[in-house]
């Protein structure tokens, strides 16, 4: 569904990214571990067309996107949760949660994604008309999930979805994220600190350093690594 190919990027004249290759298989959930800085989050930002790369290519169902605008590559299929969820506060959840529908026409459709929505988050639909930028945390969190849903995407990507939540937040974040693969066909993709959490939801992993992938495998093969139990599971 998703590949790089020997992708590199920079910020002015700092490489962020450094011959980058990665995929995402249709119904695959995939995480990418690293430190801060590590240019995970650039990464998605690559994919979405918001960096271009200096050189190499991003490929959605074999084809390249990576020379397209953000908003034709999210018209494609791709929706992302942002690290912020990016949402706006002084709307209420619902609206914002239409926004995730904004290239849908089909007004039945979008009313459909609409109740999806409402019973993957039944705390969403008790605070419809409540403005976005009261909700909590982790109210935040799943509207910024449940409005990418409203898209109806085929590649989900997911920047940091444990970022400032308490643990038992955490928890029903990451609960989400299985019922999601578990009941859609979505690749998924999550950018993430806290490799514990990440691994549960993940088939397969990428860990990137200094911009660089530095190791690949199987979940189980993550787990079992040396550096991997050292450097991210504290083990």
């Amino acid at each position: 569904m998703l590949e790089l190919r020997l992708v590199s990027t920079k910020y002015g004249q700092i490489p962020m990214l450094r011959r980058v290759s990665l995929f995402v298989s249709e119904g695959e959930a995939v995480c990418i571990l690293g430190a801060n800085g590590a240019g995970k989050t650039t990464l998605l930002k690559t994919i979405i067309g918001m960096v271009k790369p200096e050189e190499g290519e991003v490929l959605y169902n074999g084809a390249r996107i990576d020379l397209m605008s953000t908003p034709k590559i999210i018209q494609t299929g791709i929706a992302v949760v942002p690290e912020r969820e990016g949402l706006f506060p002084k709307m209420s959840v619902e609206e914002n949660l239409i926004l995730g529908a904004y290239y849908e026409k089909d007004r039945n459709l979008v009313k459909q994604r609409l109740e999806e929505a409402y019973t993957i988050f039944p705390r969403l639909k008790e605070r419809y008309r409540q403005r976005a930028g009261t909700l909590s945390g982790g109210e935040r969190k799943m509207l910024g999930i449940a409005r990418a849903l409203l898209s109806n995407p085929k590649v989900l990507l997911m920047d940091e979805p444990s970022l400032g939540l308490a643990p038992a937040i955490v928890n029903e974040v990451f609960n989400v994220i299985n019922d999601i693969k578990r009941n859609r066909q979505i690749a998924i993709l999550v950018v993430e600190q806290n490799a514990h959490k990440a691994l549960t939801v993940a088939e397969r992993g990428y860990v990137l350093q200094k911009g660089e992938v530095v190791l690949e495998g199987t979940t189980q093969e993550l787990e079992e690594n040396d550096i991997i139990k050292h450097s991210y599971l504290k083990v």
